[in-house]
């Protein structure tokens, strides 16, 4: 197993990550099908919701006691956090602009947005892995969110799979309109690319995210490959920003939902942990205890001999990221070989009935 759910709060647990499956496959239907339900998704509660950061920044330097205590500065402040919820929601922004032909969105140029955007969402995570490797090599290290992480080989592993995927996204300027405009087509971003993306991703939020890769390694993964795979074909990078922004939104005003406490209580009793913590929740009140309370600072580490941690698992789900995304590349590599073509201009996966499928539902110029 790569989580704890099972036992007294198994019920909860999974009836819980099966509500947020099913909510973000509603919601992003809900932004998808129209311009309202995509320009108040992505546009007006965006700003709606930075004021309501803005308003905590400056509340916690005013040394308010509300934006203190709020449970967005308390648990979401990392830069992480901020720098996905802004990528992820621009990435919507414009995929909207492509299938609706908005503005530069109309235009021949403006067709790679989605590798530039991707790629920079994927990046953020690369960042976040190594980062996670060099503060807390082989040990237990405290994160600005009060997270715990174990770094090690995992985080390489799985920073260089990340790398490699950008490189799997094929035919970057092949994006269309769906015939119906309710979706922006990427046809060559198959059923291939999406089971290494979603591999990698899952890596890496059970890496950097352990507390919480529940529900963003598994729900929010799985969300947008259904929507794909059953009725959305072609559409599932659209899917992916789409339910990504809308969960890290959610979850950051909100983080509360899935949140695990210094003192090893959970607000709701469908909170995860990852087996990286081999006795649950106790293992969190270990490592406080060790770091010397609830007072410890950003950075602070904690040897496993100490308190003991349960790497194998992330070892192997990074180890799997890698040699999936290098035989991924290979195979790209050896196709265009063979059929003289770049790769990053003209499709690859042409011979597929996913492809198909997607080209006929695309509204190609």
């Amino acid at each position: 197993m790569f989580f704890q759910v099972y036992g007294a709060n198994a019920l909860p647990q999974w009836g819980m990550m099966l509500v947020v499956l099913a909510g973000l496959i509603l919601l992003n239907e809900f932004a998808r099908r129209t311009k309202f339900g995509g320009i108040f998704t992505f546009l007006v509660v965006p700003v709606v919701l930075t004021g309501y950061f803005l308003a905590i920044f400056f509340g916690v330097r005013a040394g308010a006691q509300w934006a203190l205590e709020n449970q967005t500065h308390v648990y979401m402040q990392g830069w992480f956090h901020y720098a996905k919820l802004y990528a992820a929601t621009a990435g919507c922004i414009g995929f909207m602009m492509i299938k609706y032909k908005w503005g530069i969105g109309a235009k021949h140029w403006f067709k790679p947005f989605p590798f530039v955007i991707v790629a920079i969402n994927i990046l953020i995570a690369c960042a976040s892995d190594f980062e996670s490797a060099a503060m807390g090599w082989n040990k237990w290290w405290l994160t600005s969110e009060g997270v715990w992480q174990y770094g090690g080989w995992h985080n390489v592993m799985n920073g260089v799979a990340g790398i490699v995927n950008i490189f799997c996204m094929t035919a970057w300027w092949n994006v269309y309109a769906s015939k119906d405009k309710k979706d922006m087509i990427w046809a060559d971003m198959t059923w291939v690319y999406i089971v290494i993306y979603d591999i990698w991703n899952f890596a890496y939020t059970y890496n950097c995210l352990p507390t919480h890769s529940w529900y963003c390694g598994v729900a929010l993964l799985l969300a947008p490959t259904v929507a794909a795979l059953l009725w959305n074909r072609g559409g599932w990078i659209q899917n992916r920003a789409n339910t990504l922004a809308i969960w890290c939104m959610f979850a950051q005003v909100f983080p509360l939902f899935q949140e695990t406490f210094k003192d090893g209580r959970q607000w709701f009793n469908w909170a995860v942990l990852p087996v990286q913590y081999p006795n649950g929740v106790e293992t969190v009140k270990q490592l406080y205890e060790a770091a010397g309370g609830e007072a410890a600072v950003v950075g602070t580490t904690v040897d496993p001999s100490v308190v003991a941690a349960n790497p194998t698992m992330m070892t192997v789900i990074s180890a799997l990221a890698l040699i999936t995304n290098i035989i991924a590349i290979v195979y790209i590599i050896s196709v265009s070989k063979k059929r003289h073509i770049n790769p990053y201009k003209e499709d690859v996966f042409v011979n597929q009935k996913y492809y198909k499928d997607s080209m006929a539902r695309a509204d190609v110029d």
